[in-house]
């Protein structure tokens, strides 16, 4: 479970965990220029600068069947899967007064039992079977959605439609998952530093009478106030054909799934009674300003929001435009007034995709020690600039060809065209809008911006605010409410009779699969040039995409004595200035041609990604490459990564989590390289130099050994054209790896306790040392993973999650590398059952061997990891990924073929074997961040030798953490 940090990341305008995430928001990208082409790429490359490449239409078919229910459907035979979403048109708005969190708690209950299918049922139609299946809440709707090989297509349908028309609500299921969804909301909102005020405060503060201020997971008093009989009258009023979409795309015969459809659904009766409706309309006020403050608060955030538009209206699309001039990128207005100053650690803008009302907002969070007020003033200064002046031509159409580019990249999967589908009807319920939205987006003017921005980003509109630190002088502030809602419980339907699962012997049988279908992966070619450079090609023809990767052996464990965070610090330094451009002509560069660029260092290697239209794919690769072989390092440049890089440690170090899983290090792998995380630590990083960063290029960014990988719409011959021209003249070779050394000698377990006082939430984790990408053991121990801790349906998710209610998710991974790898197996849950749950994981951990693994668990378990296998290699980013993978650790390229076989192959008797040999009880280490005062009394009675350190104290220099 290794610490990942990405400071941007791509966010749908749907989320589960916070609807104030930036709608547009996309990680950092990268294009440089191409001053020559080879010939062999005449075909591919075009003179003009600007991305040119659309994307494709949706392409759903629609049918309204007689009981109200809307399909949708769309064929794709390039796929071997498909998927099956159904939308309700009910969210966190429609909960009643006093029982918030309704919705969300459906969401839960909806995975439960119904008439014909026992608990459990629903997952292990999905990851049995190498799919996947989750759900997710909105203030404006609830979806459900369903990815599997496609031979399991009427499995599904049958399935949506019984719990749409026979879900079972009882006292102990109800009873049970509004434990996890305690465990939930403590986890999102309580143990994250930001949580409260984006959970709790922000919403409330901002909208004055409409009930998006409820916070969508609810209060813990509103679900213990709540009755079984009013959840059930909440789905009889909502959970009905006539407010829902079902949509199905993927791999499938039109026909037969117009009958299946038919078949399963038709039969739903639809009720003769009106769906409750409301439409509050937002009384905004005037201008206002707000300070909240609360325990676990890194550094100070800041925010102020206009009141802006709803989904529907027509100045959305500028306004999302004008959102990702404002923060999308290095060259992005806020990133260069806010961020390069040093003024604030981060800054975007956002505008949440909301039904009734809407809302312009800008967030920062600021280095240790800012000044919130100058921030906000900075960020008025800016709101004036879009309303005085108009954004230049070149930030409109880099702009645009960003929100091109994504478009493009978000359409490549059935399931992510499924998604897009979804929300604008349930927005909307008109399903041109998505392409519609392709050329309103096109066409915004300079002046619309204008416009828009005259309209709503105005100073007499400013909703303030301000997230700070509790002191004794300011403590924390108490979370708002109650609220009124327009839904009262007496305005829901009546329950009716209760639906009971059936006797086995009474229930309609689930469908048995379908034929399966094949997709052949690409076939895979390579070259090796002079230089020593591995390029690898998988072509996928007329996808319009192409990806690009390079390994590099640059990695954490890499780094000199001393110099821990090297390997990040140098990486993000890529773009900020390269071959003789400036870091902000870099970034214009990357917004004009709309490239998605990542450089992520892990422990072994450094692997940067940048993935493009195929239109603009030579510049982006030539580019690429001037940015790994001749950075500029600027010693400015190098300070303000330095800074952010800081600023992003102090928040993962205020997070359970992540706390945990940088002790888990040190405990398993010491003072050994391994044992520091790539990220290194405050002090570490603080010491780091230009030098050190120069010299750790220079030695460890070479040609001899590196990989390559070239995935999508691209030929073999181009593309080895394109890697000979752009890196073939690179020399030099790195260091060797001494990989025995990486990891060294095992270490005695140890249970370290960190006290975060006051913590929301306690993260129980276990870990232990095992196998190195390259061992013999390593499909044994990937499938041991599996069933210990892989997915809902493993063995830590069942006993802690399924059947006490414990925590919001339990599971496992393995973590394997060039030395020795490891294993973690953690939870998190409230610091009351801290204890229990250690004990629970331990258990699961120590029967392993001996308890039996049968044919059917483990077959499950092979079926899921074969699936998300599968669904990887479906996108050409994800294909690439898994190349370049086996490429670094110098796995057999056949193992993309073979992938299947090899795990198919694992017997329960070399699971069992590799358990005893790799995941020995005595070799297992447990830490638990949290707040030690209310279980580490206890944890010292059931196990010797507990050390606890204190958050303040702790010291991630050394394995002794003091």
């Amino acid at each position: 479970m290794p610490l990942v940090f990405n400071p941007t990341p791509p966010c749908m305008p749907l989320r589960k965990t916070s609807r104030r995430c930036a709608t547009l928001a996309v990680a950092s990208v990268l294009v440089l220029a191409m001053t020559s082409i080879h010939p062999a790429l005449a075909q591919t490359a075009r003179p003009e600068t600007q991305a040119t490449a659309q994307a494709p239409a949706l392409g759903f078919h629609e049918r309204v069947l007689p009981n109200g229910l809307r399909v949708f459907t769309a064929r794709d035979t390039n796929s071997a899967n498909v998927t099956v979403h159904v939308w309700y048109q009910v969210g966190a708005k429609d909960d009643p007064e006093g029982r918030s969190g309704f919705a969300h708690m459906f969401e839960h209950l909806m995975f439960q039992s119904t008439r014909n299918l026992p608990a459990g049922a629903f997952i292990n139609l999905t990851a049995d079977v190498g799919g996947s299946g989750d759900a997710m809440t909105h203030p404006d709707l609830t979806f459900f959605f369903d990815t599997a090989p496609t031979q399991h297509l009427e499995r599904l349908l049958f399935a949506e439609a019984d719990r749409m028309g026979s879900l079972v609500v009882d006292d102990e299921t109800f009873t049970r998952e509004r434990e996890v969804v305690k465990e939930e909301m403590r986890q999102r909102t309580l143990a994250t530093p930001y949580g409260r005020f984006e959970r709790l405060q922000a919403d409330a503060f901002v909208y004055q009478t409409h009930p998006y201020r409820r916070p969508g997971l609810g209060s813990i008093e509103d679900l213990d106030a709540a009755t079984t009989e009013e959840v059930r009258r909440f789905h009889e009023t909502f959970y009905r054909p006539d407010n829902a979409f079902l949509i199905v795309a993927g791999n499938f015969d039109q026909a037969q799934l117009d009958r299946w459809i038919d078949q399963y659904f038709g039969p739903i009766q639809r009720p003769n009674r009106p769906i409750p409706r409301h439409e509050v309309v937002e009384t905004w006020g005037g201008a206002r300003d707000g300070t909240f403050y609360a325990p676990n608060v890194p550094a100070p955030m800041v925010q102020i929001s206009w009141p802006g538009v709803a989904y529907g209206h027509p100045d959305r699309v500028p306004l999302e435009v004008l959102s990702v001039i404002l923060s999308s990128g290095s060259s992005a207005r806020l990133q260069q007034a806010l961020v390069r100053p040093g003024l604030a650690a981060t800054a975007t803008s956002n505008i949440p995709a909301m039904q009734q009302a809407g809302e312009i907002t800008i967030t920062a969070t600021l280095p240790a020690g800012g000044e919130p007020d100058a921030v906000l003033d900075a960020i008025r200064v800016e709101a004036a600039r879009l309303r005085n002046e108009p954004v230049t031509a070149a930030e409109l159409a880099g702009a645009q060809a960003r929100m091109r580019a994504t478009s493009i990249r978000s359409r490549e999967t059935a399931d992510a065209r499924a998604f897009e589908m979804g929300f604008a009807l349930s927005m909307t319920g008109d399903p041109t809008v998505p392409d519609r939205d392709q050329v309103a987006i096109q066409a915004v003017t300079v002046e619309d911006l204008q416009r828009v921005a005259r309209q709503y980003v105005t100073d007499d509109r400013a909703i303030s605010m301000r997230y700070l630190l509790a002191t004794e002088d300011h403590p924390e502030t108490s979370a708002p409410g109650p609220f009124s809602a327009p839904l009262l419980v007496a305005d829901l339907a009546a329950a009716g009779e209760p639906t009971m699962l059936a006797p086995e012997a009474e229930r309609a049988p689930i469908p048995e699969p379908g034929r399966s279908v094949i997709v052949e992966t690409p076939q895979i070619v390579e070259r090796t040039l002079s230089n020593g450079l591995r390029v690898v090609v998988a072509p996928r023809p007329g996808v319009g995409m192409v990806s690009a990767r390079l390994s590099l052996g640059a990695g954490g464990a890499d780094a000199p004595e001393g110099q821990a965070g090297v390997a990040v610090l140098t990486a993000g330094l890529l773009t900020k200035g390269a071959g003789g451009r400036t870091a902000l002509e870099v970034a214009a560069e990357i917004e004009r041609l709309g490239v998605d660029w990542r450089a992520v260092a892990s422990a072994d290697f450094v692997q940067v990604n940048a993935f493009s239209t195929a239109d603009v794919f030579p510049r982006t690769l030539a580019l690429m490459a001037d940015a790994v072989r001749r950075p500029d390092l600027a010693p400015d440049e190098v300070e303000r990564e330095k800074a952010a890089q800081i600023g992003r440690l102090g928040t993962a170090l205020s997070q359970p989590a992540q706390i945990a899983s940088m002790v888990a290090l040190r405990l398993v792998f010491g003072d050994a390289p391994y044992g520091g995380h790539s990220m290194g630590t405050p002090t570490s990083v603080a010491d780091l130099t230009r030098e050190d960063v120069a010299a750790f290029h220079a030695q460890r960014y070479r040609p001899d050994g590196a990989v390559l990988v070239l995935s999508g719409d691209i030929t073999p011959d181009a593309a080895y054209a394109l890697a000979e021209q752009t890196f073939g003249d690179w020399a030099g070779k790195a260091p060797a790896i001494d990989a025995g050394n990486l990891a060294g000698p095992p270490l005695p377990a140890r249970i370290v306790v960190v006290d975060q006082p006051g913590a929301g939430q306690a993260m129980v984790m276990a870990v232990s040392r095992s196998v190195a990408r390259q061992d013999p053991d390593y499909f044994p121990v990937l499938m041991t993973n599996a069933v210990l801790g892989g997915g809902f349906t493993s063995r830590l998710s069942s006993e802690i999650r399924t059947k006490r209610g414990l925590s919001y998710a339990a599971g496992s991974a393995i973590n394997p590398r060039l030395g020795s790898g490891s294993l973690y197996a953690s939870a998190q849950t409230k610091n009351e059952t801290a204890v229990e749950v250690a004990g629970l994981i331990l258990d699961e951990i120590t029967r392993l061997p001996t308890a039996e693994v049968t044919e059917a668990e483990l077959a499950g378990r092979k079926t899921m990891q074969i699936g998300i296998f599968g669904r990887s290699a479906e996108t050409v980013d994800g294909l690439g990924s898994l190349i370049i993978n086996m490429a670094a650790y110098d796995a057999p390229l056949s193992g993309l073929a073979d992938y299947a076989r090899d795990i198919d192959s694992v017997t329960p008797e070399q699971v069992q074997a590799a358990a005893a040999e790799h995941l020995s009880p005595d070799g297992v280490s447990l830490v638990i961040v949290g707040d030690a005062s209310v279980f580490a009394a206890d944890l010292r009675a059931r196990y010797p030798g507990v050390e606890v350190v204190p958050l303040t104290a702790l010291n991630l220099d050394s394995s002794a953490l003091l």
